[in-house]
C-alpha cells in the first residue's frame, strides 16, 4: 500500500469538501444560496481559496497554510464572496 498515494487522494477529498463548504457559505451570504448547486459550490469555494490565498498573500507577505482551520476558511469564503460578487456584477441585467 503506498502512502503517499493515499494522502493525494484525501488532498483531492479534502479540497471538494472544504470547497463545497466556501462555497456554500459564499452562497449564502451573497444570496446566490437558491440558484447554484452543490458543484457550483465547489467549483466557486475551490477557486475563492485560490483567490482569497492569493489575496492574503499579498496582503501579508506571508503563505497561508493549507488545511483545516478557521484563517483558511475565513480566507477562502472571503475570495468566494469577491469571485460571486464579480458574477452578480456580470449576470446582474440576466
Amino acid at each position: 500500500m503506498d502512502l503517499n498515494n493515499i494522502n493525494s487522494n484525501l488532498g483531492c477529498c479534502s479540497w471538494i469538501l472544504f470547497g463545497a463548504l466556501a462555497g456554500w457559505l459564499a452562497s449564502i451570504i451573497t444570496g446566490r444560496n437558491n440558484r447554484q448547486g452543490c458543484i457550483m459550490n465547489i467549483i466557486v469555494g475551490v477557486i475563492g481559496a485560490f483567490i482569497g490565498g492569493a489575496v492574503y498573500g499579498f496582503l501579508t507577505d506571508r503563505t497561508l497554510a493549507v488545511g483545516w482551520n478557521l484563517t483558511a476558511l475565513v480566507v477562502s469564503v472571503l475570495g468566494a464572496v469577491a469571485l460571486l460578487a464579480v458574477v452578480n456584477l456580470f449576470t446582474r441585467n440576466r
